[in-house]
């Protein structure tokens, strides 16, 4: 039988509660648990006036961008529509029915004014860090490091080719805000002094963007998320935001490595990174901290025409000396020079030599140099902290390090793929920073979430 009609009649009176109509279920639910605000407004206390109107609370703004950024709600408009309509997002606001939803603009607002004056986002991230810890879910033995490429809010048709750009005719008092955070951090380890390469092109609306083609691919601009995890729970400990190329993501490392150790006092025993990590400088800087680098070497010592390589000389540490598969020594220094241009150049690099007459009179001169008159190596700086890391490759250790490595690359492509991170919204080094702290800060979040689900209420009985 066909039944009445629908239609909607209007109540004087309702009792409704936002409690009862979120799912238990809900991954917000379980969030909520371990999202502690109780210290945002102090932190921010100086940078509001005493005087004026009441201001937005903070914690709100906070947690609308943590269901933006949980949830893959790129869009801020978007953000406040889905908060308007959405009952488990208002829930998870603490909004109920009748209260209004800021607008889309206030968020840029905060951002540009007293969350990075007071670098709100990072200590969001921090607490979240320090919660992880709490929770047992951080031991800070096993480290792993990598970075990931996020395309920037930039084209190639707005660009300049880099002998037409010229920072002298910026003038900051009418550029853009990137423009601006681009000049301020030319002298930046992580942007502008990361390298005296110049990039091939740079973006008129985000100059401090990275001109890359390091997917193989068709070039982009991009900036990069450099992670640091503990590979118990793979939970992010430390993020920062570089130019996307290598020696800014080696100098990123380092920096994290020091501020974890600064903030969570966590002085891991290994750290676990790829081939990108492996030069001397990176391994001795590592080997000082009594880190042991699990990292494949870069070693470029290696020849392909079988000959003898650097890998078949005994290095003898007690006489600063080489010695070859006949016997033969191979100094640095066959006496003390009076002269000191004459003695170590102190460039850290080290050439050892083997006598002419020698290398003559040798039968193994065809396997060892035939086309030179003697044979002569090249010795590092840090050769002794790369044959550290030459060492632990070839232990049972290393191989479960390079597989626990992957659980970086996992977050990364949850990075992409759940969050829909593969595009920065926001422009400049600044806004770069913002972005890649609310999201590891929401990874950290879904990681507690699903480590310690809420619990299950039971059904009443009928």
């Amino acid at each position: 039988m066909l039944g009445p009609k629908q239609e909607a009649q209007s109540a004087l009176f309702y009792e409704f509660s936002i409690e009862d109509h979120v799912p238990q279920e809900h991954l917000l639910r379980s969030i909520d648990r371990f999202v502690d605000l109780s210290s945002i407004r102090p932190h921010l206390a100086e940078f509001y006036s005493h005087t004026g109107r009441p201001s937005i609370d903070p914690e709100l703004l906070i947690r609308m961008l943590l269901v933006g950024y949980c949830l893959g709600i790129r869009s801020e408009r978007r953000l406040c529509e889905e908060v308007h309509l959405n009952l488990a997002y208002r829930w998870f606001c603490r909004l109920d029915l009748a209260d209004p939803v800021p607008n889309h603009s206030t968020f840029s607002k905060n951002r540009h004014g007293r969350f990075r004056e007071s670098d709100l986002l990072r200590h969001l991230f921090e607490t979240t860090v320090a919660r992880c810890i709490a929770d047992g879910l951080v031991s800070g033995q096993r480290f792993a490091a990598d970075a990931s490429l996020i395309e920037a809010d930039a084209n190639k048709q707005n660009s300049t080719p880099k002998e037409d750009w010229d920072t002298s005719a910026i003038t900051p008092q009418d550029a853009p805000r990137a423009v601006r955070e681009y000049l301020d951090v030319l002298d930046d380890a992580a942007f502008g002094a990361a390298s005296e390469v110049e990039p091939k092109f740079t973006s008129h609306s985000d100059p401090a963007s990275q001109w890359t083609a390091a997917r193989k691919g068709p070039a982009f601009f991009a900036y990069s998320t450099n992670y640091l995890i503990d590979t118990d729970h793979s939970v992010i400990v430390d993020v920062e935001a570089t130019r996307s190329i290598r020696q800014a993501e080696v100098g990123s490392v380092r920096k994290m490595l020091d501020r974890v150790k600064d903030i969570f006092d966590l002085h891991p025993e290994r750290i676990i990174a790829d081939t990108a990590y492996g030069s001397g400088p990176m391994l001795g800087w590592l080997v000082d901290r009594k880190i042991a680098p699990h990292i494949p070497v870069i070693d470029k010592a290696g020849r392909t025409d079988g000959t003898w390589s650097r890998a078949d000389f005994e290095w003898g540490p007690e006489n600063d000396q080489y010695v070859c598969l006949e016997g033969q020594s191979l100094k640095q220094f066959r006496r003390n020079y009076s002269d000191p241009n004459r003695g170590p150049d102190g460039k850290g690099v080290a050439k050892y030599r083997a006598l002419k007459l020698m290398c003559q009179a040798c039968p193994s001169k065809a396997k060892c140099c035939p086309n030179a008159d003697f044979r002569s190596i090249t010795r590092e700086e840090h050769e002794d902290a790369r044959q550290v890391a030459r060492d632990i490759a070839k232990t049972k250790q290393y191989v479960i390090s390079m597989r626990l490595r992957k659980k970086v690359e996992m977050l990364f492509a949850h990075l992409k793929r759940i969050l829909g991170l593969g595009r920065l919204r926001l422009r400049g080094p600044c806004g770069a920073n913002d972005e890649f702290l609310l999201a590891a800060t929401a990874q950290n979040l879904r990681k507690l979430a699903k480590i310690f689900p809420a619990p299950q209420q039971t059904r009443k009985a009928l």
